[in-house]
């Protein structure tokens, strides 16, 4: 059975720093391009960032760029989400998922695993 599992959310002030963490049960997580995406209250579920099945290949939200930085370690079958300058609208419940497309998609219908999600709120 899959799972991805998040953790390290919590609460930060306007300019802190948050590192997320998705731990994957996934027997070939190396073969999985790996995503991270956001959702706010009343809002769609939104890219964040996705990286190649290797590291190789990085890709961001605008809204995010030059702020937040994601990372794997397939030794660990572990992804991360460094995420720093935060900012009130980065609030959100950030989920993680898994697809095997060799491209770096930024659509959620296109990845086939998801965690259960984590909670980032950021006080101004």
């Amino acid at each position: 059975q899959v799972q991805l599992v998040e953790s390290g959310g919590g609460l930060v002030q306007a300019g802190g720093s948050l590192r997320l963490s998705c731990a994957a049960s996934l027997r070939t997580f190396s073969y999985y391009t790996m995503g991270w995406f956001r959702q706010a209250p009343g809002k769609e579920r939104e890219f964040v960032a996705a990286i190649a099945w290797n590291g190789g290949s990085t890709y961001y939200a605008d809204s995010v760029k030059g702020r937040f930085t994601i990372s794997r370690d397939n030794a660990k079958n572990t992804l991360y989400l460094q995420m720093n300058s935060l900012k009130p609208e980065d609030a959100a419940v950030y989920y993680c998922a898994a697809t095997t497309t060799n491209s770096i998609p930024t659509t959620p219908r296109v990845y086939t695993y998801w965690g259960q999600g984590t909670q980032v709120t950021v006080s101004s």
